[in-house]
C-alpha cells in the first residue's frame, strides 16, 4: 500500500512539472514568442531596388516562426495597397541585419493594371522562408519590414 502511495505521488509530481517545462526556454516550441509591431519601416526611397523589381508591401500584419527539424520556417502575412499583387517573398536585408538580429523585407510584384482595393482580407499575401539552425544560431530577433508597418518576433 505504501509503495502504491509513493508511486502515485511521484506520478502526480512529474505530471505537475509538465506545465513548467512547456513554458520554459528549454522547450524548442517556445524559442520565439508571438509577433509584435515594430517601429522601423522602410523609407519611400528604398522601396524599389534595382536588383529586385518587386516592391515592399505597405504593411506586414503578422509574423510567426514554426520550429521544424533542422531549423524553422519564418511565415509572414503582408497587406499590399490593392488586389492583384503576386510573387511574394521575404528578401534578406543585410544592411539592417546585425548580430543577433535578422531583418527581411516583404516584397511582392505589383499587378500590370491597377486592381480594386476591396477588403484587407482579400488583399493579404503570405510568404515563407526556411531558416536553418545555422542561420538561427545566436539570433534573438527576426524582423519583417513593410513600407508603413513592420512586425518582429523575439526569443
Amino acid at each position: 500500500m505504501v509503495r502504491r502511495l509513493v508511486l502515485a505521488g511521484l506520478v502526480a509530481m512529474s505530471v505537475a512539472s509538465c506545465a513548467r517545462i512547456s513554458e520554459s526556454r528549454m522547450n524548442p516550441f517556445n524559442w520565439f514568442g508571438g509577433d509584435q509591431s515594430s517601429p522601423e519601416t522602410l523609407p519611400v526611397a528604398e522601396v524599389a531596388v534595382a536588383h529586385d523589381p518587386r516592391v515592399v508591401v505597405d504593411a506586414v500584419v503578422a509574423v510567426r516562426i514554426e520550429r521544424t527539424p533542422g531549423g524553422a520556417i519564418l511565415m509572414a502575412t503582408g497587406l499590399p495597397p490593392s488586389q492583384g499583387y503576386y510573387d511574394a517573398a521575404l528578401v534578406p536585408d543585410a544592411e539592417r541585419s546585425a548580430p543577433g538580429r535578422l531583418v527581411y523585407q516583404f516584397r511582392a510584384q505589383p499587378p500590370v493594371q491597377p486592381g480594386p482595393v476591396s477588403t484587407p482580407r482579400s488583399r493579404e499575401l503570405r510568404a515563407a522562408l526556411f531558416l536553418t539552425d545555422q542561420d538561427l544560431a545566436g539570433v534573438r530577433e527576426v524582423q519583417v519590414l513593410g513600407a508603413q508597418a513592420s512586425r518582429s518576433v523575439r526569443r
